[in-house]
């Protein structure tokens, strides 16, 4: 059960739910019993089998003082109204019985739906936590619809296999319990017999589920590969329909949909062969107690093993109440097996290390004032170094551009600005201190980020503008679109500010799209700006007009600008070459030029005039 850790971890917070679900639960077994011995005693004096007690007993809260003192009142009722008065009244008793067990059934169900449904609503909401706290990284090395998958199938497999097994873990053993020690006052010969046989019944059981939790894990990690591959075929599909890669892309899709169904198979073949093998384990238990109580009451053993021929009725009709629990306890066992599966994979992100991490007590970056400072900084992933000793100063208001070959390290030295990744060796100081010791929040609130993919969601244009100053007025908005060159084009959309974007901003052009990106940066207003080739990968026409809302940006402002075209950046204060990770040449456009190195011959490739 360590696997069920975290959930139980949850369930400790209903403490008062779990005390009331027991106690309806016993409420509903009790009555439920009441409603069985009534019928072969009482029955038996009805129809004249047992005789009349028509002595008073002393009254007690036993059950053998009640069950005395309920056969007195029946007989009083036969010998004083007769028998039909005494049958309707056991009638009564019997549906009264059965009533009041159906309504703390009911019970029970209201003050558990809400627990299991809260404890699956942390569950999520951990894992969404989980995943805005984990570090870019991450990301790049899993598939975006296996994470997908852990969080929507994987999640709906707890749901409905674990939790809807706790519901049974807790009330068919707790009815199986209470009708054991029944059975056993009962007849504790006849039920040290039948103890002989249950365990055989649960090991068998157990045998056949031991396989389903690694069918489990195999069948999510091939649904996981299904919504993968789902989610890249809508993404590329512009791609897949011009390299008429449709028949290949449906091969990979079908095969894997072909596994997992085979999989799938397996596990409902194992699954529901868990009702049908208990109920068949519980007949042969339930003919052995025939075979065995039947022979104690027919060889006049009653002095021997208490066992009278309404006991054994009883005992009989007790123990078939056990059987359709057992079946439940025993499919339970088995969503458990299947839910562990999902819990574990599930956990692999819950428990995923936070690499950036916050410090307890962080400092509250509140202005920038001087300079962002590399000094000796390296940075290695997964054993590979991909920055290697960079120092550089960014005075604010300077710019700093980084040029360089496709790989070469410029994205990531910009990203451990934000604090994106953290550095290996070294440190980044923002005005002198760590930005280790600044709270992250504070840190990112003095940043603005503009990307080579704009990164847009599925809202408005008002809303993707408005992403970092929620509260921002209309006009403020319409501003910072101004500013960024998007007002002209927004305004002839045929709901303006409100025009939903759709899917990524797919409604919108390229050029569109990062000019929304830059009014976003633009109404967030960042003393710091880092800008990731944001023109490399539009049209003439577009990159002018998004150059020149970028220098409207940068003005007045400490920028750090990663560029492929060096046209945009050759007025920068420092342009840094970055070659493998290290810093291979440095100085103004002109200083480099006349060294005629590395970023020369860049710029000779560019035609840079």
């Amino acid at each position: 059960m360590k696997q069920f850790k975290r959930i139980f971890k949850y369930l400790a917070g209903y403490r008062g739910n779990i005390g009331s679900y027991f106690l309806f639960i016993v409420l509903s077994i009790v009555f439920s019993m009441v409603s069985l011995a009534m019928l072969a005693p009482f029955l038996q004096l009805l129809f004249g089998i047992e005789k009349l007690t028509l002595v008073e007993p002393e009254f007690s809260f036993s059950a053998k003082g009640l069950l005395a003192y309920m056969r007195y009142v029946i007989s009083t009722l036969i010998t004083e109204k007769g028998p039909e008065s005494a049958l309707a009244f056991i009638c009564g008793i019997i549906i009264t019985s059965v009533f009041f067990k159906n309504v703390f059934l009911y019970l029970s169900y209201r003050v558990l739906a809400p627990m299991r449904n809260g404890v699956m609503t942390k569950l999520r909401g951990d894992l969404y936590e989980k995943v805005l706290k984990l570090p870019i990284g991450f990301f790049t090395e899993q598939r975006k619809g296996d994470l997908i998958s852990r969080m929507s199938n994987d999640a709906n497999e707890v749901e409905w296999s674990v939790m809807m097994a706790l519901e049974a873990l807790i009330k068919e053993p707790l009815t199986i319990l209470v009708y054991l020690v029944m059975m056993i006052i009962i007849s504790p010969q006849l039920s040290l017999f039948l103890f002989v046989f249950l365990p055989v019944a649960a090991f068998i059981i157990g045998r056949v589920s031991r396989s389903l939790k690694k069918q489990s894990t195999d069948a999510q990690e091939k649904n996981g590969l299904v919504i993968s591959i789902l989610d890249e075929t809508l993404s590329g599909i512009r791609v897949i329909k011009a390299f008429t890669a449709e028949k290949l892309l449906g091969q990979r899709f079908h095969q894997m949909n072909v596994e997992l169904n085979h999989i799938r198979n397996r596990i409902n073949f194992r699954k529901d062969m868990a009702s049908p093998l208990s109920e068949f384990l519980g007949v042969m238990v339930l003919s052995g107690v025939l075979w065995f109580g039947g022979r104690m009451v027919l060889g006049g053993s009653e002095n021997i093993g208490g066992l009278t021929p309404d006991g054994f009725i009883t005992y009989i009709l007790f123990f078939t109440q056990i059987i359709n629990p057992s079946k439940s306890l025993s499919s339970a066992y088995y969503n458990t097996r299947r839910g562990s599966a999902a819990i574990e994979r599930i956990e692999e992100i819950l428990n995923a290390p936070v690499v950036v991490e916050e410090k307890a007590n962080p400092v509250m970056l509140s202005s920038f004032e001087k300079s962002i400072e590399f000094k000796n900084v390296s940075f290695a992933y997964n054993d590979t170094v991909v920055l290697n000793n960079i120092n550089l100063v960014l005075e604010k208001g300077k710019t700093i551009a980084l040029v360089g070959s496709s790989g070469s390290g410029k994205s990531t030295l910009a990203d451990l600005v934000p604090r994106f990744h953290d550095v290996t060796s070294g440190e980044i100081l923002v005005d002198g201190i760590n930005i280790k010791e600044y709270s992250l929040n504070s840190l990112r609130q003095f940043m603005g980020i503009v990307t080579q993919e704009p990164i847009l969601f599925n809202d408005t244009i008002a809303s993707n503008i408005a992403l970092s100053k929620p509260e921002a007025s209309p006009a403020e908005i319409e501003s910072a679109a101004t500013i960024a060159n998007a007002h002209h084009f927004i305004v002839q959309k045929e709901n303006g500010y409100q025009e939903n974007i759709g899917d990524r901003g797919s409604k919108l052009s390229g050029g569109e799209r990062q000019r929304v990106t830059i009014a976003r940066a633009v109404l967030k207003n960042p003393p710091i700006l880092i800008l990731d080739e944001a023109t490399s990968s539009l049209d003439t026409e577009s990159e002018r007009l998004v150059q020149d809302a970028i220098n409207h940006l940068m003005q007045e402002r400490t920028s750090l600008v990663i560029a492929h075209r060096l046209s945009t950046v050759r007025h920068a204060n420092e342009i840094l070459v970055l070659q493998k990770g290290n810093i291979v040449e440095r100085g103004t456009h002109d200083e480099l030029v006349n060294k005629n190195g590395f970023y020369k011959r860049l710029v000779d490739m560019q035609e840079v005039k």
